[in-house]
């Protein structure tokens, strides 16, 4: 059978209201009641977005999300992993801060905020897995330590992986900080000589102090470099490459296995949201206020994180006439996570949609 998507519309430029309203219709249409028993330890996965960043997904409709399951007699604290970048999200302390600044408090959500990986995430389970790159992943404790998860994801365009969404918000969002790394590991950039400006930007924010500036501009250490793109996000002068033929394909895939380990043994426990209002170029750890790249469609929810992704690409592309990956990043293989999670058995490209 094909997994079915949910989807119930909305007009452009949403009001949050109307978001809460559409999250509200979504939830007991698509049946999430399901992954839900009395007494469970929830997992409310999202995204609070980097400081200065405005389009992550509000708190008012995350609040919708853990008030349904109170109202199955769960017990649901929303989660995140600490980022691998130098941010004010790379430690316990800093990341609950800011999700209190953009809102995410306890008298505004109804749940506590929770690091799933610890103070300086490291709390982690290695999670044996029957894949093909990695046959054990590492996962954010209590991420594992939940008895169900409910994954709210804000599709985004990704530069590595094209787009950001459910597979993403497992894979990179539920790995613990070696998780991450692992994930990293074969993509490395390199410096664009007449292009670097010295501004040390990129020597600022790299998490492993691999870049070094020299008189003639920055250089990247290859062997200390752990591949995680930071540089290559906060350079404002396009000085910063990747080999993206090769190296993005890899680091998707093992992005699918890192997700696959996240769920593996929680089968018929985890729900999926896709919110597609505010969908920008570049996903929410960018640390700036992005502009839209195309407009609000509304919310889509299944069973099937795979199925659910293919589903917001396709969505996407019916109504800005490209997907959100090829809006975003159109050189990049965005299918290659996709494919990947199906071999592997985390779901099926194909599905049904539903409009609500």
């Amino acid at each position: 059978m094909k997994a079915k998507v949910f989807f119930v519309p909305l007009a452009e430029n949403a009001t949050i209201d109307e978001q809460c309203a559409a999250m509200r219709k979504i939830i007991p249409a698509s049946g999430a009641a399901q992954v839900l028993a009395k007494g469970d330890l929830t997992g409310v996965k999202i995204h609070v977005g980097e400081k200065n960043n405005v389009t992550y997904i509000k708190p008012a409709v995350i609040r919708e999300v853990v008030d349904f399951a109170k109202n199955c007699e769960a017990m649901p604290f929303l989660t995140e992993t600490s980022t691998l970048y130098r941010g004010e999200r790379d430690n316990a302390i800093k990341h609950i801060t800011l999700a209190n600044e953009h809102g995410f408090t306890f008298d505004a959500v109804g749940a506590p905020f929770i690091c799933a990986d610890g103070l300086l995430g490291n709390s982690e389970v290695e999670v044996e897995i029957d894949g093909v790159i990695n046959k054990s992943v590492k996962v954010a404790r209590d991420a594992v330590s939940a008895d169900s998860l409910l994954i709210v994801s804000h599709p985004t365009g990704h530069m590595m992986a094209g787009i950001g969404a459910a597979i993403k918000n497992l894979g990179m969002g539920l790995a613990s900080r070696q998780g991450k790394m692992r994930q990293h590991s074969d993509v490395k950039p390199v410096i664009i000589e007449e292009s670097c400006k010295k501004c040390g930007r990129c020597v600022k924010w790299c998490p492993k102090d691999a870049i070094v500036m020299l008189e003639s501009g920055a250089r990247i250490d290859s062997v200390t470099c752990i591949g995680c793109g930071e540089c290559l996000a906060v350079c404002k002068f396009n000085a910063i490459k990747h080999s993206w033929e090769v190296d993005t394909d890899l680091m998707q895939q093992n992005m699918a296995e890192h997700a696959y380990g996240a769920v593996k043994d929680k089968i018929g426990k985890v729900f999926y949201f896709n919110v597609l209002v505010n969908m920008t170029k570049e996903c929410d750890c960018m640390g700036e206020a992005q502009h839209k790249c195309m407009r609000d469609i509304g919310i889509m929810a299944s069973s099937d994180p795979v199925a659910l992704d293919q589903a917001t690409l396709d969505i996407t592309a019916k109504f800005a006439g490209k997907n959100l990956a090829q809006l975003s990043h159109e050189t990049l293989n965005y299918k290659a996570q996709l494919i990947h999670a199906e071999k592997i058995g985390m779901g099926s490209i194909e599905y049904e949609l539903v409009e609500v």
